[in-house]
């Protein structure tokens, strides 16, 4: 067993340990749900990584990761109402096995059981991790406004919209190892870094599930396939279609853009990206974020083995199916 899988598995025996009350049922059960419905565990990990960078004794860092794992998935029950996202993993959304209102309850108690893990961190550095997590929760809720936003604006960039993903996803990766680094009594210059590391290598992360939202497999990926497609997301590959057809082809993607026939709709916006060569552009945008943030990794200070173990599991990441 390496020791990434070591870490794995002491992550989810520990998550496991998290009490649940058994009522109200409607309340708790679709957190139970959730939380067991998989998912690849990186934001935890990124907890413990980060720490083990610095300290070697990671027992103060399982309850944050915990804290921020339950946040994650707290962000997910509410995302997939906002965009009326039916499956999730692979399984039913929360809202689409019980409804809107349970989902939103359900996700609440997610907010304050995350909290509840948060404050188990020990007191010389508590302060200091409640102003990181405080200060990335409040920006994904920015991000996920932004997003909403971008549904109904006509004037919408590129760089809004990579500034959307790194505070809707990007700021939880970095904060992550930044909550692991000062548990492990890094300093700030050196969390910081690690910060960097995981904010760029997040945004590449998230042009990456936005590529493979339509050309990976949906099996594989465990969502509905070319959903943004379907509803008209604003993504880097839209805006950057967006950019760059003309003429009947800009006519074309418009009126597709106005479509309720969903496969149809998919096959031709799909079509329509394969001729400006979307994909492509994408994907060079994406290895440009993945390569600062590894610049930002090679000013990290710690210990070898582990720094060596996240720029692999970054590695690992970028070449994913799903």
């Amino acid at each position: 067993m390496t020791q990434l899988q070591s870490l794995q598995n002491q992550f989810n025996v520990a998550l496991k340990t998290l009490e649940l009350p058994s009522e109200p049922k409607l309340l708790y059960e679709p957190v139970s749900y959730t939380l067991s419905n998989g998912g690849k565990r990186m934001r935890p990990l990124l907890v413990l990584m980060g720490c083990k960078v610095f300290k070697e004794d990671i027992s103060q860092a399982i309850h944050p990761a915990i804290g921020i794992e339950v946040f994650h998935n707290f962000t997910l029950l509410h995302d997939d109402i906002m965009d009326n996202a039916p499956i999730r993993r692979g399984k039913p959304a929360v809202h689409t096995k019980w409804n809107n209102n349970i989902a939103i309850l359900s996700g609440d108690a997610m907010m304050i059981l995350a909290y509840q893990e948060l404050c188990k961190t020990d007191s010389s550095v508590l302060s200091q991790v409640l102003e990181v997590f405080n200060k990335i929760a409040l920006e994904v809720c920015e991000g996920q406004q932004l997003d909403m936003d971008f549904e109904t604006s006509e004037n919408v960039s590129i760089a809004d919209y990579v500034n959307m993903i790194r505070l809707k996803t990007a700021v939880v990766l970095g904060g992550g190892l930044k909550v692991g680094a000062i548990i492990g009594k890094a300093d700030a210059e050196q969390a910081n870094s690690l910060y960097q590391f995981g904010l760029n290598t997040g945004i590449a992360f998230q042009l990456q599930d936005d590529i493979l939202d339509i050309y990976g497999e949906s099996q594989k990926v465990g969502k509905q396939k070319g959903g943004d497609i379907i509803s008209s997301k604003k993504t880097f590959l839209l805006l950057k279609a967006l950019e760059l057809a003309e003429g009947e082809q800009a006519k074309d993607l418009q009126k597709w853009l106005k479509s309720d026939a969903e496969t149809e709709k998919v096959n031709a916006v799909t079509e329509i990206y394969d001729q400006l060569g979307i994909r492509k552009l994408a994907e060079e945008r994406m290895w440009q974020y993945y390569d600062e943030g590894i610049s930002n990794l090679n000013e990290v200070r710690g210990n070898d083995v582990w720094i060596e173990m996240l720029r692999d599991f970054s590695h690992n990441l970028m070449h994913r199916e799903s």
